[in-house]
Protein backbone atom coordinates (compact mmCIF):
# COMPACT_ATOMS: atom_id res chain seq x y z
CA UNK A 1 0.00 0.00 0.00
CA UNK A 2 1.35 3.44 -1.01
CA UNK A 3 1.95 5.37 2.68
CA UNK A 4 -0.28 8.72 2.74
CA UNK A 5 1.97 11.09 2.50
CA UNK A 6 -0.40 14.20 3.21
CA UNK A 7 -1.76 13.02 6.29
CA UNK A 8 0.52 11.81 9.06
CA UNK A 9 -1.14 12.03 11.85
CA UNK A 10 -1.12 9.01 14.73
CA UNK A 11 -3.24 8.27 17.34
CA UNK A 12 -1.90 6.92 20.12
CA UNK A 13 -4.28 5.17 22.57
CA UNK A 14 -2.74 3.42 25.50
CA UNK A 15 -4.16 1.88 29.25
CA UNK A 16 -2.57 3.91 32.47
CA UNK A 17 -0.29 0.43 32.49
CA UNK A 18 3.32 2.05 33.19
CA UNK A 19 4.80 -0.53 30.46
CA UNK A 20 1.94 0.96 28.39
CA UNK A 21 2.85 4.49 29.14
CA UNK A 22 6.65 4.14 28.82
CA UNK A 23 6.14 2.32 25.48
CA UNK A 24 3.93 4.91 24.04
CA UNK A 25 5.98 7.57 24.83
CA UNK A 26 9.18 5.78 23.23
CA UNK A 27 6.92 5.61 20.03
CA UNK A 28 5.93 8.79 20.21
CA UNK A 29 9.41 10.20 20.08
CA UNK A 30 10.26 7.41 16.99
CA UNK A 31 7.40 8.24 14.79
CA UNK A 32 7.83 11.79 15.19
CA UNK A 33 11.42 11.31 14.16
CA UNK A 34 10.19 9.78 10.97
CA UNK A 35 8.01 13.03 10.30
CA UNK A 36 4.71 11.62 11.85
CA UNK A 37 2.49 13.91 13.95
CA UNK A 38 1.08 12.63 17.43
CA UNK A 39 -2.16 14.67 18.37
CA UNK A 40 -2.36 15.37 22.14
CA UNK A 41 -5.60 14.14 22.20
CA UNK A 42 -7.83 11.79 19.31
CA UNK A 43 -7.94 13.47 16.29
CA UNK A 44 -11.15 11.78 13.88
CA UNK A 45 -8.66 13.15 11.37
CA UNK A 46 -5.93 11.04 11.64
CA UNK A 47 -5.07 8.14 8.89
CA UNK A 48 -3.98 5.15 11.90
CA UNK A 49 -5.27 4.25 15.46
CA UNK A 50 -1.92 2.76 17.45
CA UNK A 51 -3.95 1.30 20.18
CA UNK A 52 -1.10 0.35 23.28
CA UNK A 53 -1.92 -2.54 25.69
CA UNK A 54 -3.84 -6.08 25.84
CA UNK A 55 -7.05 -7.23 24.04
CA UNK A 56 -8.87 -5.66 26.51
CA UNK A 57 -7.81 -2.06 25.68
CA UNK A 58 -8.31 -2.76 21.94
CA UNK A 59 -11.69 -3.59 22.49
CA UNK A 60 -12.78 -0.75 24.61
CA UNK A 61 -10.88 1.54 22.33
CA UNK A 62 -12.81 0.42 19.12
CA UNK A 63 -16.12 0.44 21.48
CA UNK A 64 -15.04 4.56 23.02
CA UNK A 65 -14.35 5.50 19.44
CA UNK A 66 -17.57 4.13 17.76
CA UNK A 67 -15.76 1.78 15.31
CA UNK A 68 -14.31 4.61 13.40
CA UNK A 69 -13.08 4.22 9.90
CA UNK A 70 -9.27 4.65 11.03
CA UNK A 71 -7.50 1.51 10.69
CA UNK A 72 -6.24 -0.01 14.32
CA UNK A 73 -2.98 -1.77 15.27
CA UNK A 74 -2.44 -2.96 18.52
CA UNK A 75 0.82 -2.93 20.20
CA UNK A 76 0.87 -5.68 23.10
CA UNK A 77 1.79 -4.89 26.75
CA UNK A 78 -0.61 -7.49 28.43
CA UNK A 79 -1.18 -10.83 28.33
CA UNK A 80 -2.14 -13.26 25.34
CA UNK A 81 -2.68 -9.82 22.77
CA UNK A 82 -4.22 -11.94 19.85
CA UNK A 83 -4.94 -8.69 18.47
CA UNK A 84 -1.64 -6.67 19.47
CA UNK A 85 0.16 -7.75 15.90
CA UNK A 86 3.46 -5.78 17.50
CA UNK A 87 5.55 -6.25 20.17
CA UNK A 88 7.79 -3.63 21.89
CA UNK A 89 10.87 -4.56 20.88
CA UNK A 90 10.33 -4.45 17.57
CA UNK A 91 8.38 -0.60 17.18
CA UNK A 92 11.88 0.38 14.76
CA UNK A 93 10.47 -2.30 11.97
CA UNK A 94 7.17 -0.77 12.35
CA UNK A 95 7.99 2.65 12.04
CA UNK A 96 10.16 2.18 8.80
CA UNK A 97 7.54 -0.31 7.58
CA UNK A 98 5.20 2.60 8.29
CA UNK A 99 7.11 5.43 6.52
CA UNK A 100 7.74 2.94 3.57
CA UNK A 101 3.97 2.06 2.72
CA UNK A 102 5.05 -1.31 3.88
CA UNK A 103 1.66 -2.70 4.97
CA UNK A 104 -1.73 -3.78 4.49
CA UNK A 105 -5.09 -2.95 5.75
CA UNK A 106 -7.79 -5.93 6.39
CA UNK A 107 -11.29 -5.60 7.06
CA UNK A 108 -12.79 -7.07 10.18
CA UNK A 109 -16.12 -8.32 10.36
CA UNK A 110 -18.38 -7.17 13.13
CA UNK A 111 -21.57 -8.60 14.48
CA UNK A 112 -24.87 -6.90 15.02
CA UNK A 113 -27.87 -7.78 17.85
CA UNK A 114 -31.35 -6.31 17.72
CA UNK A 115 -32.70 -6.96 20.54
CA UNK A 116 -36.61 -6.32 20.56
CA UNK A 117 -38.61 -5.79 23.93
CA UNK A 118 -42.35 -5.67 23.71
CA UNK A 119 -41.25 -1.80 23.63
CA UNK A 120 -38.71 -0.82 21.55
CA UNK A 121 -35.75 -2.39 19.87
CA UNK A 122 -32.01 -1.37 20.59
CA UNK A 123 -28.97 -2.26 18.30
CA UNK A 124 -25.70 -3.63 19.45
CA UNK A 125 -22.36 -4.15 17.90
CA UNK A 126 -19.70 -6.51 18.51
CA UNK A 127 -16.40 -6.88 17.52
CA UNK A 128 -15.02 -10.52 18.90
CA UNK A 129 -18.62 -11.78 20.15
CA UNK A 130 -22.54 -11.53 21.76
CA UNK A 131 -23.08 -14.03 24.52
CA UNK A 132 -26.92 -14.02 25.77
CA UNK A 133 -27.03 -15.96 28.94
CA UNK A 134 -29.11 -16.27 31.86
CA UNK A 135 -28.87 -14.02 35.16
CA UNK A 136 -27.13 -14.59 38.06
CA UNK A 137 -26.06 -17.69 36.06
CA UNK A 138 -30.17 -18.76 35.92
CA UNK A 139 -30.20 -21.77 32.74
CA UNK A 140 -32.28 -19.94 30.45
CA UNK A 141 -34.47 -21.66 27.34
CA UNK A 142 -34.02 -19.88 23.91
CA UNK A 143 -35.76 -21.41 20.37
CA UNK A 144 -33.33 -20.81 18.01
CA UNK A 145 -33.89 -19.97 14.54
CA UNK A 146 -31.98 -19.88 11.49
CA UNK A 147 -33.74 -17.29 9.16
CA UNK A 148 -37.36 -18.67 9.49
CA UNK A 149 -36.37 -22.42 10.08
CA UNK A 150 -36.43 -23.53 13.31
CA UNK A 151 -33.35 -25.14 14.67
CA UNK A 152 -33.35 -26.08 18.31
CA UNK A 153 -34.76 -25.26 21.68
CA UNK A 154 -31.87 -24.08 23.49
CA UNK A 155 -31.12 -24.93 27.63
CA UNK A 156 -28.68 -24.24 29.32
CA UNK A 157 -25.95 -21.37 30.62
CA UNK A 158 -26.60 -19.18 27.51
CA UNK A 159 -25.68 -18.58 23.19
CA UNK A 160 -22.56 -16.89 22.23
CA UNK A 161 -22.21 -15.46 18.84
CA UNK A 162 -18.80 -14.90 17.73
CA UNK A 163 -17.42 -13.07 14.50
CA UNK A 164 -14.45 -14.93 13.34
CA UNK A 165 -11.54 -12.61 14.18
CA UNK A 166 -13.61 -13.16 18.07
CA UNK A 167 -13.65 -17.11 17.16
CA UNK A 168 -10.23 -17.20 19.11
CA UNK A 169 -11.24 -15.53 22.39
CA UNK A 170 -14.23 -16.28 24.80
CA UNK A 171 -15.79 -18.87 21.90
CA UNK A 172 -12.59 -20.86 21.69
CA UNK A 173 -12.31 -21.41 24.95
CA UNK A 174 -15.94 -22.68 25.49
CA UNK A 175 -15.16 -25.26 22.43
CA UNK A 176 -16.27 -23.32 19.77
CA UNK A 177 -14.12 -23.32 16.26
CA UNK A 178 -11.61 -20.91 15.17
CA UNK A 179 -12.50 -19.36 11.77
CA UNK A 180 -10.17 -17.52 9.20
CA UNK A 181 -11.19 -14.13 9.89
CA UNK A 182 -11.97 -13.42 6.06
CA UNK A 183 -14.74 -15.50 6.21
CA UNK A 184 -18.04 -13.37 6.42
CA UNK A 185 -19.95 -15.54 8.44
CA UNK A 186 -20.73 -16.18 12.43
CA UNK A 187 -20.67 -18.53 14.68
CA UNK A 188 -23.19 -20.09 17.04
CA UNK A 189 -21.23 -21.72 20.11
CA UNK A 190 -23.73 -23.04 22.94
CA UNK A 191 -22.54 -22.81 26.66
CA UNK A 192 -23.00 -25.88 29.16
CA UNK A 193 -25.75 -27.38 26.98
CA UNK A 194 -28.49 -29.53 29.06
CA UNK A 195 -28.74 -32.48 27.57
CA UNK A 196 -30.87 -35.10 29.24
CA UNK A 197 -34.36 -36.78 28.73
CA UNK A 198 -35.68 -33.36 29.03
CA UNK A 199 -33.69 -31.05 27.26
CA UNK A 200 -31.72 -31.37 24.43
CA UNK A 201 -29.38 -29.18 23.13
CA UNK A 202 -26.86 -28.94 20.18
CA UNK A 203 -23.09 -29.45 22.04
CA UNK A 204 -21.27 -28.14 19.26
CA UNK A 205 -20.94 -24.86 17.63
CA UNK A 206 -22.79 -23.76 14.70
CA UNK A 207 -21.31 -21.46 11.39
CA UNK A 208 -23.72 -19.63 9.81
CA UNK A 209 -23.05 -17.44 6.11
CA UNK A 210 -23.63 -13.62 6.06
CA UNK A 211 -26.77 -13.37 4.54
CA UNK A 212 -28.75 -15.38 6.66
CA UNK A 213 -30.15 -13.93 10.58
CA UNK A 214 -29.67 -15.92 14.02
CA UNK A 215 -32.92 -15.54 15.75
CA UNK A 216 -33.60 -15.84 19.63
CA UNK A 217 -36.76 -16.44 21.40
CA UNK A 218 -36.91 -16.45 25.03
CA UNK A 219 -39.53 -18.52 26.62
CA UNK A 220 -41.63 -16.19 28.48
CA UNK A 221 -40.47 -17.04 31.75
CA UNK A 222 -37.18 -16.17 30.58
CA UNK A 223 -38.03 -12.52 29.47
CA UNK A 224 -36.64 -11.04 32.19
CA UNK A 225 -33.89 -13.00 33.20
CA UNK A 226 -31.37 -12.31 30.22
CA UNK A 227 -27.74 -10.77 30.58
CA UNK A 228 -26.51 -9.46 26.96
CA UNK A 229 -22.63 -9.16 27.32
CA UNK A 230 -20.97 -7.59 23.87
CA UNK A 231 -17.20 -8.05 24.39
CA UNK A 232 -17.56 -8.16 27.76
CA UNK A 233 -19.61 -5.31 28.81
CA UNK A 234 -23.30 -6.05 30.23
CA UNK A 235 -26.60 -4.65 29.81
CA UNK A 236 -29.96 -5.71 30.99
CA UNK A 237 -32.94 -5.08 29.12
CA UNK A 238 -36.44 -6.23 30.32
CA UNK A 239 -39.28 -8.02 28.81
CA UNK A 240 -36.40 -9.76 25.62
CA UNK A 241 -39.42 -11.00 22.91
CA UNK A 242 -36.25 -11.67 20.27
CA UNK A 243 -32.81 -10.81 19.68
CA UNK A 244 -31.97 -10.74 15.94
CA UNK A 245 -28.02 -11.40 15.22
CA UNK A 246 -26.47 -11.11 11.86
CA UNK A 247 -23.15 -9.71 10.38
CA UNK A 248 -23.15 -6.02 10.22
CA UNK A 249 -22.61 -3.51 7.56
CA UNK A 250 -20.19 -1.65 10.31
CA UNK A 251 -16.62 -2.87 9.56
CA UNK A 252 -13.47 -1.80 11.15
CA UNK A 253 -10.18 -1.88 9.38
CA UNK A 254 -6.60 -3.18 10.87
CA UNK A 255 -3.30 -1.97 9.76
CA UNK A 256 -0.96 -5.90 8.83
CA UNK A 257 2.19 -5.62 7.94
CA UNK A 258 2.65 -6.74 4.48
CA UNK A 259 1.50 -10.42 5.44
CA UNK A 260 -1.71 -12.11 7.37
CA UNK A 261 -0.26 -13.89 10.43
CA UNK A 262 -3.23 -15.30 11.50
CA UNK A 263 -2.06 -19.15 11.30
CA UNK A 264 1.56 -18.03 12.89
CA UNK A 265 -0.65 -16.27 15.59
CA UNK A 266 -2.59 -19.00 16.45
CA UNK A 267 0.41 -21.39 16.68
CA UNK A 268 2.27 -19.19 18.67
CA UNK A 269 -0.57 -18.35 21.20
CA UNK A 270 -2.17 -21.09 22.27
CA UNK A 271 0.11 -24.06 21.07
Amino acid sequence: MTNNTENKKINIIHNNDTDSIETASVLEKKLKEKGFLVPKGYNYDAFLNICIGGDGAFLRTVHNFNFPNIPFIGVNTGHLGFFQELCPDNLDDFVKALSDGNYDINEIFLVEAQVCTRNSCIELIGLNEIVIKGINSKTIHLNICIDDTYLEKFSGDGILISTPIGSTAYNFSSGGSLVFPSLEVLQVTPLSPINSKVYRSLTTSVIVPNDMVIKLHPEYRDENSILIVVDGKQYKYDNIIEINFKVSTMKINKLTLGHDNFWSNVRNKFL
